[in-house]
C-alpha cells in the first residue's frame, strides 16, 4: 500500500486513516509513505500550511509502533511535481511491514 503526500488529513483523521491502512494489510504486507516534514513550511514549495498535518519521525514511529520499520528517512530534496509542488522540499519516507 502506498500513501504519497496525504497530508490533507488533520491529526484526528490521520489517526483513522493510518489505522485503516494497517487493518487493510495482510501479514507481511507493506506500507510505503512519503510526505512533508514541518520544515516544509519554510520552503513554501507545496503541502498544507499547517504544521500539525506534517510528519515527524517520532510521530510516524509512534503511529506504526506495532509494525516493523524497514526504512525511515528524513531529508531535503528538490522535487518537480507540478506548479503546486516544485522546489526544495523537506521530506520523510517510511516503509513498514505488518
Amino acid at each position: 500500500m502506498a500513501a504519497i503526500f496525504i497530508q490533507f488529513a488533520p491529526p484526528p483523521l490521520r489517526t483513522i486513516l493510518f489505522q485503516g491502512m494497517k487493518d487493510a494489510l495482510k501479514p507481511g504486507g507493506l506500507i510505503l509513505l512519503e510526505g512533508y516534514r514541518p520544515e516544509q513550511l519554510a520552503y513554501k514549495t507545496g503541502g498544507p500550511p499547517h504544521a500539525g498535518n506534517l510528519y515527524t519521525a517520532e510521530m510516524l514511529r509512534d503511529a506504526f509502533r506495532n509494525m516493523t520499520i524497514l526504512h525511515l528517512a528524513e531529508y531535503d530534496a528538490e522535487i518537480t511535481e507540478g506548479t503546486g509542488h516544485n522546489g526544495m522540499s523537506a521530506l520523510i519516507d517510511l516503509v513498514v511491514q505488518k
